[in-house]
């Protein structure tokens, strides 16, 4: 876990820094980037969020944000959804970004000193371990993230952990046809390319499932690679009260599903 860990970090340190000197990502491309925000949005944004933009899709499209919600990006990179979520959420709102990368953060940090955000945070750390209190988020964002984790159902737990009871999931991610094996992903493209790490539709949507979230949904945008496609995953935390669902119980007798199932 730690070597998957340090390989995602010195790379996206390095895109950080290009992105810090003025050069675009290597993946700013027709399916990576910044691309997939309309010309309002990156109007909104400094020059070097929108540089350093290197996910899969957008997840501030499908997240329907409103005033005041309490919002978390997982993996936030330069920043990129941070300052758009601030700006949706309004200033009773607040938008966390978290992201393990000491030069991602520095630019993140710069980036919404220069958009004059006052309602963000970030935060350093590990999105297998959120650094926040359980049930204090209302939305929870990600954009190509999900995939470089190195434990996802930690990922998977910890999301459900910090989701306040009726919140609910935006993510855009890279997701396998079930049919592929772990080696015909990484046959397919790299770890740190967004493809290697990529849970199955199967896979992604049962871990959300065994984690007791609800109206799981799974939706193909476009096609990354063969069997590999960027999809739109959405799902609810069930409201205080509500039965608890037969895959949440499920995961309480499992004692296999910690393992992993990337």
């Amino acid at each position: 876990m730690n070597d998957i860990h340090e390989t995602v970090r010195l790379h996206y340190a390095q895109e950080a820094l290009g992105a810090l000197n003025g050069e675009s990502c290597c993946a700013d491309s027709g399916d990576y980037g910044s691309a997939f925000y309309s010309a309002l949005e990156r109007d909104e944004l400094p020059g070097a969020a929108v540089l350093a933009s290197l996910g899969c899709g957008n997840p501030i499209a499908v997240a329907e944000l409103h005033d005041g919600e309490r919002v978390l990006d997982l993996g936030s990179g330069a920043g990129i959804d941070v300052l758009l979520s601030a700006k949706r959420v309004g200033p009773t709102g607040r938008a966390f970004g978290l992201d393990m990368t000491d030069e991602m953060l520095a630019l993140a940090q710069r980036n919404a000193a220069e958009a004059g955000a006052t309602n963000v945070e970030f935060l350093k750390g590990h999105i297998e371990a959120i650094p926040l209190p359980a049930a204090s988020i209302d939305v929870v964002i990600s954009n190509c993230v999900v995939n470089l984790a190195a434990d996802k159902p930690a990922v998977f737990r910890e999301i459900a952990r910090v989701l306040r009871p009726g919140g609910r999931i935006g993510i855009t991610d890279v997701v396998a046809d079930d049919s592929l094996t772990a080696e015909q992903r990484a046959e397919r493209g790299t770890y740190t390319g967004c493809v290697a790490g990529a849970l199955t539709f199967s896979e992604f949507r049962t871990g959300l499932e065994v984690v007791g979230l609800a109206d799981v949904s799974v939706t193909v945008s476009h096609k990354v690679a063969d069997g590999m496609y960027s999809a739109i995953v959405k799902a609810t935390k069930p409201a205080a009260g509500a039965a608890e669902s037969p895959a949440a119980g499920a995961a309480q007798s499992s004692c296999c599903y910690g393992g992993g199932c990337a």
